[in-house]
């Protein structure tokens, strides 16, 4: 009984897994990459609405924290398209003694495109929210 070669079979198996697999390693680099933009964002928002908290006045607090937020993002590394901090400091009108809070809303637009994945959209948002308590008793 005589075997047949299977001369060339390595590159047939090549040809068809190579693909698949640098399809696999970039969708693990998109998960990747959404992941840590996730908990940049995340991280920014928290920051923010921290230092918005402990302001003196509603208006430094809104350019505080806005400072704080796309400092955080570019301390992590996180290149955002675009970036906005929308910030809720109403609470700083709240009486003495009344119970409020500073929020921050951190939305950063994050750049896909050069992952050059089929049907991967060449940006994603991230947007992440974080609130932070305004002392009671602190005058206002």
């Amino acid at each position: 009984m005589r075997r047949r070669p299977e001369t060339g079979s390595a590159a047939i198996e090549a040809a068809v897994g190579l693909p698949a697999f640098m399809l696999l390693v970039a969708l693990v680099l998109l998960g990747g990459r959404l992941a840590i933009a996730t908990q940049a964002v995340q991280a920014s928002a928290s920051e923010a609405a921290r230092v918005a908290s402990i302001a003196r006045t509603q208006i430094s607090a809104n350019g505080d924290a806005t400072t704080a937020a796309t400092a955080s993002l570019a301390n992590q590394n996180v290149r955002c398209v675009q970036s906005t901090v929308t910030l809720n400091t109403t609470g700083f009108n709240a009486p003495v003694g009344a119970p409020a809070q500073a929020t921050a809303t951190v939305r950063c637009v994050v750049n896909l495109a050069d992952l050059s994945l089929p049907g991967v959209p060449g940006t994603r948002t991230v947007t992440a929210t974080a609130s932070s308590p305004i002392d009671t008793y602190r005058e206002r």
